[in-house]
Parts: C-alpha cells; structure tokens; sequence
C-alpha cells in the first residue's frame, strides 16, 4: 500500500510538471523508484523472487500434516483365472466377473528430526462378485496408526531444514540486490541523459554567443580593430556552434529514448531531467560495510548453500555405502463382512511390523567412487565460498575508498564549474570591449564547458559509488536500516 502511494505522488509531480502529454520532469529519485516499480528488469526480479517465495512456500507446507483422499468408485473385472477344484482334487480355469470400489483416507506428518513418517488411515473397500456364485463383500480398516523409517540411512527431512531457510534467504537478498542493480542503472542512463541536456544547453548558449560575438567582430573588422584571422575564426567558431547544437539535438533525442525505454515509459515520452543538488557528506566505516556485506550478500549466501548442499550429499553417499535398516510398524482394526454396517462392527486387530535389512557385499568400488566423489565437491565448495568472500571484502574496501574520493571530487568540480563560469563572463566581457583577444575567449569557452561537463561527471561517479554501496552490503547508510526490511514490509513478506 505505501509502495503504491509513493508511485502515485511521483506521478502526480510528473504531471504537475510537465508541459505536454507526454512530457515530463524527473529528479534522480523519482527514476529510481520508477524504474524499480515499471521497468523491464524490475518485473523480471518479481517473478525471479515470487518462484523462490512459493518454493519456500512448499518446503512449509511439507513440514504440516497432510490429509489425502483415494478414491476408486468403479473397477470392473471380466477374465478367466485359474481355480482349485476342491471336489474334483484338480485345477480348473473358470470365468470370473468381478465389480470392486475402494476408499481410503489418510493422514500423514514427516517427522524432520527423526526422519520418517507417522501416520493415520481409514480404509473401506467393496467387492461384488457375478459368478456362479453370486454374492457382496466389505472390506474396513476403521482406524490404522504406523509410523514408517529408515534407521540407519539417509535423513533428507533434516537436510531439507538447514538448507531451505538459508535458500530462502537467498532468494531475498537476491531480490532486493537486483533492485539496487536495476537503481544503479538507472543512474547511469539519468546522467547519460542530464549529460545530453547540459550539452544541448550549452550548445545553445554557444550558439547565440557566437552570433553575439560575430556580429561584435564584423563592426571591429570594418574599423581595422581586428585581423582578417580572427573574423574567420569567429565565423568558424559559429559554424561549429551550429554543428554542435545539430549533434547535441541527435544525442538528446538518444539518451531521452534509451532512459525512456529503461523506465518502461512509451518511446516518445520528452524527459527532462533535474540534476541532484550537492549531496550531503556520508561517513562510512569500513568495518560496518564488511559486516553487513557478509551477513546479507546474495552471492556468499549462495556459495553457503552450495557448501552445505555438498555436506548433505557428502553425508548421503557416506550413509548409503552401508548397510540400511528400514522399519514400518503399524496398529489397527479391521473386518470383513457382507454389509456395510456388519464391516464396522466388532473389528479384529490388525498389527504390522516389518524391519527391512539391505547389505552391499559388492559393487566394486561404486558407493566409495561416489563418496569419494562427494567429498571433493565439498572441497571445491568450500573454496569457492572462501574466494567469493575475499572478492566481496576487496570489492568493498574500494569502493568506499573510491566513493569517500567522490564525494570530495564533487565538491572541487562545483568550485571549479564557479570559477570557470565567472572567468567566461569576464573574458566575454573583456572581448566585447576589446581588452581580450579571441583566443582567450575560445580558451576560456572551452574551459567553462569542460567544467560543466566534468561536474555532472562527478555526480554521476558519486551516485554510482553510493549505489554500488548499497547493492554490495545492502544496507541504507543514510537511514541506518537494512534495505531488505524496506522491502520485506513493502511486499508483505514476514
């Protein structure tokens, strides 16, 4: 419900900020949540997480008792069997038609720590006969209570219990680190984007000053205040303006499409972009980020389960190059009669016990082969999830590095757009009264439009940091909460 609430604010400023039917204003967050919520990769991620959400479903629900009807109303037979005739002291084939129906209920609950199965039936069966002798016959097992086990062999039922709830933890972090990939993304095609516009701006901007700056040097030129050099290079300079305003206008159109399709807005949606204003000074501790990366990252958790699924298979191969003692012991009652009343009345007891032996004597090396097998998988797991871990801790340590850099860059690039967007105006200025030469104007240009683009350069390698951050330790630094307890609210998920 939050989550839909959000979307429609977003949506609202959308519209209040557009100027068309299919224009709109973006700001770094609104891309954000929209691209978790409408795009592509981000219903993709749903599906991917709601497969391993009922898959956790069932493994529950496996553990609960289950009820279970079987029912055959009709069965009829017609054949010629063979029979002993008592009178006769002889064999003799004779037809046989036979009519039979069956119902049985029953109730069954795995037993994790144990490894077996307990269970409850009621059983009633009918037999009606067509022969020369003619006659109905019912069969009733009112109540029968047993339990079923291996007692030497392979428990699966508590394998099942370790691993499940690590599986399903991967799944979630799995989930809400596919999410902060999708964010990541989207900042990169938000920059791409705020890029294009930056440059179409300045293009513009080139543009009119080149005509400006044209203009200026033609009446110079016709009082001698200037060479012939630098009437052509200012007509040149405004030759390029106009090209560059042409290529700003096709990267522009690119960018808009490519954010658009990203987000899952209609192709020809007109984007504009505002760019995040100065961000806000985040310390992060190293030592924190490591612990939470290793706690919540999807990757080591999957390299978990491989190793602990290698143990399991490790301990099947093992257990199962012995001898298995199996046991089915069960209690009851039962009765035979011709009517249905008479079949559940004064039922006999009925007892089974069986205990089942099973010794390899020699299968040339097969369960040892598989053993053997087993435990270097174990191994190879093993070490797989100790180099995973590395990669994580290093990819970690740099990248806080690289995003405490960033967050300093980002502050010199806002003083350098400063001061280079003050000497431009004073260099222009300087031109127009005729106390600078064009060269340092078109220095000056060139380095007022290198400091825009070097600015938003270093939000977008902030922001790209800070994202990363997040997707590797999945935890928000700023509100001191996992990510995953946001998103475990917002789906329901408990």
């Amino acid at each position: 419900m939050m989550r839909r609430l959000i979307m429609a604010v977003v949506f609202a400023g959308m519209l209040l900020s557009a100027q068309g039917a299919r224009k709109m204003t973006l700001s770094l967050n609104d891309a954000v949540r929209l691209a978790n919520d409408s795009s592509l990769n981000a219903f993709r991620n749903r599906n991917l997480y709601a497969s391993g959400y009922w898959e956790w479903r069932t493994f529950k629900a496996n553990r609960l008792p289950s009820l279970s009807l079987d029912l055959t109303p009709a069965q009829y037979y017609r054949y010629i069997t063979q029979r002993y005739d008592s009178q006769q002291d002889i064999d003799v084939f004779r037809s046989q038609q036979m009519y039979t129906a069956s119902a049985g209920l029953s109730v069954r609950q795995n037993v994790d720590f144990l490894g077996g199965s307990l269970y409850l039936e009621s059983d009633l069966e009918y037999m009606r006969n067509f022969g020369a002798i003619k006659g109905n016959q019912f069969s009733s097992v009112p109540v029968r209570i047993g339990y079923r086990q291996d007692l030497i062999g392979y428990n699966a039922f508590r394998w099942e219990k370790r691993i499940e709830p690590l599986k399903y933890e991967k799944v979630k972090r799995e989930f809400v680190y596919d999410m902060e990939t999708v964010a990541e993304e989207t900042v990169g095609h938000f920059f791409t984007l705020a890029l294009a516009q930056t440059e179409l701006r300045l293009a513009e901007e080139n543009l009119a000053s080149s005509d400006t700056l044209l203009a200026i040097g033609e009446r110079r030129f016709g009082i001698a205040a200037i060479s012939q050099t630098d009437l052509l290079t200012l007509r040149l300079d405004k030759v390029n303006a106009e090209n560059a305003l042409e290529n700003a206008r096709i990267e522009i159109k690119r960018a808009r499409l490519q954010l658009a399709t990203y987000l899952g807005l209609d192709s020809d949606t007109e984007i504009d972009v505002q760019l995040p204003g100065k961000p806000s000074a985040i310390r992060i501790p190293e030592e924190r980020a490591l612990a939470f990366a290793k706690e919540n990252s999807p990757k080591i958790m999957e390299k978990r389960q491989a190793e602990l699924e290698a143990r399991r298979d490790v301990n099947k191969t093992k257990v199962e190059s012995m001898f298995n003692v199996s046991l089915n012991a069960s209690v009851g009652f039962n009765q035979v009669a011709r009517t249905l009343g008479e079949a559940y009345s004064h039922p006999l007891q009925q007892d089974l016990v069986s205990l089942s032996i099973s010794v390899p004597i020699v299968d040339w090396g097969v369960r040892k082969g598989k053993y053997n097998i087993a435990k270097n998988a174990l191994n190879v797991a093993s070490i797989a999830a100790r180099q995973e871990e590395l990669t994580m801790e290093q990819d970690v340590i740099i990248t806080i590095r690289d995003f405490e850099s960033r967050q300093r860059l980002v502050s010199s690039a806002a003083e350098a757009l400063d001061l280079a967007d003050r000497a431009y105006a004073q260099t222009r200025q300087r031109f127009i009264i005729g106390k600078a030469d064009i060269n340092s104007l078109t220095l000056s240009h060139n380095r007022q439009q290198e400091a825009s683009k070097n600015y938003i350069s270093s939000l977008q390698n902030y922001w790209l940091s800070y994202y990363k951050i997040r997707k590797l330790t999945l935890f928000d630094f700023e509100l001191g909460v996992p990510i995953h307890a946001e998103f475990d609210r917002a789906l329901g998920v408990k």
